[in-house]
């Protein structure tokens, strides 16, 4: 039966359809050809989170060599979430790219863009379905080489750099992984997740666990943009074709996350990683030093793709926050912040892909009365921000007010305070665009809305902002499920 595939099928039909557009080149095939496997991929993961839900884990053996000598595709509650997540945003952005990306790129090299895309999207679905550690860096980079070249696609000439700069960080996080990916094999003679997370205990007191675990560390950390790991981000998020910034925020950051819990959480057990390493204080630490600096240098932005991207690595700082606390309502909070903030930063980011399209600019003075030219596109950007500062009855205060649960479990009524007053900053800079975007008169009277083909996904993710804000009670349950399977509670 072809439901038995479902799992490898997540991973092979995006390869395949990868080359391609490159065979096809005609824009309209080749954003069809790549919209249509998106959407397969999406399916695919939504049956595979609703079996690893209701039946437990899945096991798929490649070639039918079983593990630890073959490679094995594992599905579990933890990464079937995230592949829902990843599949499902790119099938949303891809509706609303066509317009976007014709608009900012021209039609001449959009092959290479949906080309690019899709062997970005089977990058993140690989690592996240993969239960190969070597694996990992391999999918890696597929996603890492494609993303660079999307994001040097960009229409200004500083996404060159850009792309260089995110090459040169991305590069040294890749090694760091496969050092440390290597000196678990070393130790442990398999490359197995299962394997390796039985075969660690005995040996977790070498030097050279600690050096793999440092090694992993690092370099998941930098994947991510934990702060200050962080340096690529910005300039990424600010100079790639918008679609490329909404698709890449709301997807690499969250499979890196991923990587993360299922490293420290899975296969070298929370007490050696949280107790032994003290990676919780780490994850502590930087997590609250990133939402207080990272939420200021956003106030001070004058690009407002710029701002966003800052803000992008303050979220980063709840999620570590949510995994330094140890808890179960703490890594709940995390993966619960992932599926909300890929909502979230989605929906900004298509939102100012409108306000680009009509203005060709993103400085916020230039944004003057766009309140009243552009209604529909600036009440998204609005309901957006009210989400991304965690007003009640969007996505963002759910997972917010979990990460505060989380923090009065331990008795730190300190941190959630914290939390608290960070979100406030937060207020500051959507303030800022929603006061030049209502409050002041507009530059050109004659800018019309945003097409309806960017409009409608845009409204669809805004909506979904709400509807998740409202009736969190699925989101929550998948969350507490993968928490759970990550601490080993029943």
């Amino acid at each position: 039966m072809i439901s038995t595939h479902l799992p490898v099928l997540q991973v092979a039909i995006p390869l395949l359809a990868a080359p391609a557009c490159v065979v096809f080149r005609q824009a309209t095939v080749t954003w069809l050809l790549a919209l249509s496997v998106s959407c397969i991929s999406l399916l695919i993961s939504i049956s595979l989170l609703w079996q690893a839900f209701t039946t437990g884990e899945i096991r798929y053996e490649l070639g039918g060599w079983a593990a630890p000598w073959g490679i094995e595709y594992k599905v579990d509650v933890v990464n079937a979430f995230v592949l829902v997540i990843v599949s499902g945003m790119s099938s949303v952005v891809l509706v609303y790219a066509r317009e976007s990306l014709q608009h900012e790129l021209g039609i001449r090299r959009i092959h290479l863009v949906y080309t690019g895309w899709l062997l970005c999207l089977t990058g993140l679905l690989g690592i996240t379905v993969t239960g190969d550690a070597f694996n990992v860096f391999v999918f890696l980079e597929i996603s890492s080489l494609s993303s660079y070249l999307l994001i040097g696609l960009g229409p200004d000439r500083r996404a060159l750099t850009a792309a260089f700069q995110y090459l040169v960080m991305g590069t040294i996080g890749a090694t760091f992984i496969l050092i440390g990916i290597g000196l678990l094999y070393m130790m442990t003679g398999t490359l197995n997740m299962t394997d390796l997370s039985q075969r660690i205990p005995a040996v977790s007191h070498t030097t050279t666990i600690h050096a793999a675990f440092a090694f992993l560390a690092l370099g998941i950390a930098l994947k991510a943009a934990v702060f200050p790991l962080h340096y690529w981000l910005p300039n990424a998020y600010t100079y790639a074709p918008s679609a490329v910034t909404a698709f890449m925020a709301a997807s690499a950051t969250k499979v890196s996350i991923y990587l993360l819990l299922r490293f420290f959480f899975d296969i070298f057990s929370e007490s050696f990683s949280l107790r032994t390493m003290r990676l919780n204080e780490i994850l502590l630490i930087t997590g609250v030093i990133a939402i207080f600096s990272m939420s200021l240098v956003a106030i001070y932005q004058q690009d407002i793709k710029r701002m966003l991207a800052y803000s992008s690595v303050a979220q980063v700082g709840y999620m570590v926050i949510g995994i330094g606390l140890a808890s179960a309502t703490g890594i709940m909070a995390a993966i619960l912040h992932l599926f909300n903030h890929a909502l979230m930063k989605g929906a900004l980011f298509m939102a100012l892909g409108c306000i680009f399209y009509r203005l060709k600019s993103l400085e916020l003075n230039d944004l003057a009365g766009i309140g009243r030219t552009m209604p529909w596109t600036t009440a998204a950007f609005v309901v957006g921000g009210l989400s991304l500062i965690g007003v009640p009855l969007t996505v963002g205060f759910v997972s917010k007010w979990y990460l505060i649960l989380a923090t009065l479990e331990r008795g730190w009524w300190w941190l959630a305070v914290l939390i608290v007053a960070s979100s406030l900053l937060a207020v500051v800079y959507i303030w800022r665009v929603v006061e030049v975007a209502y409050f002041k008169p507009a530059q050109d009277t004659e800018v019309n809305e945003a097409p309806m083909s960017m409009l409608i996904p845009t409204w669809a993710l805004i909506a979904a902002n709400v509807y998740f804000g409202v009736n969190a009670q699925q989101t929550i349950r998948f969350a507490g499920r993968a928490a759970a399977e990550l601490l080993g509670l029943p």
